[in-house]
């Protein structure tokens, strides 16, 4: 009969534990999105795990979403530095002590420098509440029903100098009820959000997400304008939602 063998332990040695690709996470509010990737992290979906997450409000009740995960939190106010470039090289210094493999921008409402974006190009990702390049900027929801369109949605792309305007990696599409307001079309395109957003994390931290020059590509395959695309029905689905047209 062999000798048993230490759990962990073979022929005296002990092999290191595989370490998971790093993640930091920058928000400005209550962070929703920061917690669909929480939520997927501790159900191992994430792919990776959240190292630390950065605010530029001190206050921001996502910091306390990452305190009660575990997750280093740290308030970086942008309102204590000279300038927009002040804030930026020292935002790179705080990211950068962690090592991440990738940045995750979640609900982050600051235009980033050119300096900023190009440290991290290629490996940040921001999450944005319409089906770009449609509704570029603020208050989308509002200016999609003002311009009466049937169909309104989220993107997660790649970040680029073009503010909301790198290559998208994946979307998801909701049907505007004629009965909308800005926030039940809010609420949907959220839940939306969280639903997509954890899948383009773990899609580039698997290594299946890229960019290459100005294209995102999928296991290799140059992908579409819009990324990848989740229909209405698909994502209603997803989210046992009641799909009744009105």
């Amino acid at each position: 009969m062999s000798e048993g063998v230490n759990d962990g332990e073979l022929n005296g040695f002990t092999p290191e534990e595989a370490t998971q690709p790093r993640v930091v996470v920058l928000i400005s509010g209550g962070g929703t999105n920061l917690q669909a990737l929480i939520d997927a992290q501790s159900h191992d979906e994430l792919g990776g795990e959240i190292v630390a997450v950065v605010s530029n409000v001190a206050d921001a009740y996502g910091l306390k979403r990452a305190r009660d995960a575990g997750i280093n939190a740290v308030a970086l106010p942008h309102r204590e530095y000279d300038s927009r470039d002040a804030f930026d090289g020292a935002l790179i210094k705080v990211i950068e002590r962690h090592e991440p493999d990738l940045v995750v921008l979640a609900g982050f409402m600051r235009i980033l420098t050119p300096r900023f974006v190009q440290r991290f190009m290629g490996r940040m990702i921001n999450i944005h509440p319409s089906l770009l390049p449609a509704y570029q900027g603020l208050h989308t929801h509002a200016r999609a029903l003002a311009d009466g369109i049937d169909e309104h949605g989220c993107s997660v792309h790649f970040v680029t100098e073009e503010l909301d305007g790198g290559p998208v990696a994946i979307q998801a599409v909701v049907k505007v009820n004629k009965d909308d307001t800005e926030e039940t079309l809010k609420e949907r395109v959220l839940s939306r959000e969280h639903l997509i957003f954890p899948i383009a994390v773990r899609w580039f931290l698997e290594g299946r997400l890229r960019l290459q020059g100005d294209i995102a590509t999928i296991d290799g395959q140059p992908l579409p304008p819009g990324g990848m695309r989740l229909s209405h029905e698909d994502a209603a689905a997803e989210l046992d939602e009641d799909d009744e047209s009105r």
